[in-house]
């Protein structure tokens, strides 16, 4: 006779980790986008407040990518504090982007007189704080993020031109919205180098593929710049040798 077999047991598989339990949570990073969004938020609430015509307001390039921003730096506050994956480049790349843009070319363009294409006004108290932190602060507060907080090499050349489809599509809806409006309007168009009146639809053209190339030339310096920056000493123990900067 042959001894009975006993019923085979097999162990249990361990669950599932749940989405909040796949890394581990990164809480300075989280309250320094969190602060960032707070910034972005509070200059476009000091501008509401001020603002008379708010259809002007955010028609400014300036506002639109201080929203974005808040949108992007909240979401990765969020994720970077429950311990899930980062945002995907593409996306934190394309809000880096826009608000480079938005702080460089207020810095050495609208706010230089020998650029030729100056905005330069009396601003009241909040004007003032709001004018900072959507111009000066945001670009800054993303940069060391970006240079701080995240892992490097995830961004890609084809990204580059991908990212040019927002500032380009910017330009018919400010277009289109200045000629709706009727002649003499204050802020028809929202920035010197698109004002039709001034330069004619030629000098916009000319206008448009010398900032065009310029901001090209942007993409491409911020996506060569990620290749080839070392890793933050925050993430040198959370990345993976082979995971080509994916946080583990």
């Amino acid at each position: 006779m042959t001894e009975p077999t006993s019923p085979t047991t097999t162990a249990a598989a361990p669950p599932h980790p749940t989405p909040a339990a796949t890394g581990r949570r990164r809480p300075v990073a989280a309250a320094f986008r969190a602060l960032v969004a707070l910034a972005a938020l509070t200059g476009i609430a000091l501008d509401t407040i001020e603002s008379d015509d708010l259809g002007r307001l955010f028609s400014y390039f300036t506002i639109q990518s201080n929203i974005l921003l808040a949108i992007v730096c909240a979401w990765s506050a969020h994720r970077a504090w429950t311990a899930r994956p980062a945002l995907p480049p593409r996306i934190t790349g394309a809000a880096l982007l826009y608000i480079s843009i938005t702080g460089l070319v207020f810095h050495f363009v609208l706010s230089n007189d020998a650029s030729g294409f100056a905005m330069t006004s009396q601003r009241t108290p909040l004007e003032s704080v709001a004018n900072h932190l959507l111009h000066t602060v945001t670009p800054l507060g993303a940069a060391l993020d970006w240079l701080l907080f995240t892992a490097p090499g995830g961004f890609l050349l084809r990204q580059a031109w991908q990212w040019l489809a927002y500032p380009l599509l910017y330009l018919p809806f400010a277009l289109i919205r200045g000629a709706l409006l009727a002649p003499g309007t204050d802020g028809r168009y929202p920035y010197p180098f698109l004002d039709v009146d001034l330069h004619g639809y030629t000098g916009i053209a000319m206008n448009a593929v010398v900032f065009g190339l310029a901001f090209y030339a942007l993409a491409l310096t911020l996506t060569l710049l990620d290749r080839h920056r070392p890793t933050p000493p925050a993430l040198r123990n959370r990345i993976s040798p082979t995971a080509a900067g994916r946080l583990k």
